[in-house]
């Protein structure tokens, strides 16, 4: 829980120096940008590995959070303090919070626009591709024995001779009975009396 709770807060402090240079520019710096994707790399790991963090791990996470926290505030005071007093009151009025709102609103219009249009561009690519491809012309033909075990049903068989209409037979008995018309039974051969042992010997 307390690393959810973690990992929240760094996600919402790494997404608030990411934004930093459009809402206070005059509290922004160069590599703010880079810090913050650090703070919302460390936050997205905090979320997802919360479970994992218990005793001893959990500490060391809540001691870093905390020193960095601490620097995390010493170096907004240093910011602070080098702004001048008509910065400061700048940064209080409501019409620059106004005007820092509505640029934030214009870049992500424009961001969205940008990720619509490649996104078109990406489907329109993907129409053509598919329209050059030539059609497939190979014919895949299923076994009967595996179409008979996919519906499930008894399997058929057609048998076809010369000048006659083709007989579908569906049971295995039917098949027994073709097989016994078509092959004629061969006659029982003759038994040969074996003669006994002792008959032609004399007593």
């Amino acid at each position: 829980m307390l690393a959810t709770l973690g990992g929240l807060l760094a996600l919402l402090l790494g997404l608030l120096l990411l934004l930093l240079p459009l809402l206070a520019s005059e509290l922004s710096r160069a590599r703010d940008s880079v810090w913050g994707a650090v703070v919302l790399l460390l936050g997205l790991v905090l979320v997802t590995s919360a479970e994992r963090l218990t005793g001893a791990p959990m500490l060391a996470v809540l001691c870093g959070g905390l020193l960095i926290g601490r620097l995390g505030v010493e170096v907004g005071q240093a910011r602070w303090r080098l702004l001048t007093d008509e910065e400061r009151q700048r940064l209080w009025s409501l019409e620059r919070w106004q005007t820092s709102l509505s640029q934030l609103g214009a870049s992500l219009a424009r961001l969205l626009q940008l990720a619509g249009g490649m996104a078109s561009g990406l489907g329109t690519w993907l129409a053509e591709r598919r329209a050059t491809r030539p059609a497939s012309t190979k014919k895949w033909v299923r076994p009967e024995a595996e179409a008979v075990a996919a519906s499930g049903a008894e399997p058929a068989v057609v048998t076809e001779t010369a000048g006659e209409e083709p007989v579908v037979v569906s049971d295995f008995e039917a098949i027994d009975a073709l097989l016994e018309q078509a092959v004629p039974e061969a006659p029982p051969e003759p038994v040969t009396p074996q003669p006994e042992e002792g008959l032609g010997e004399a007593g």
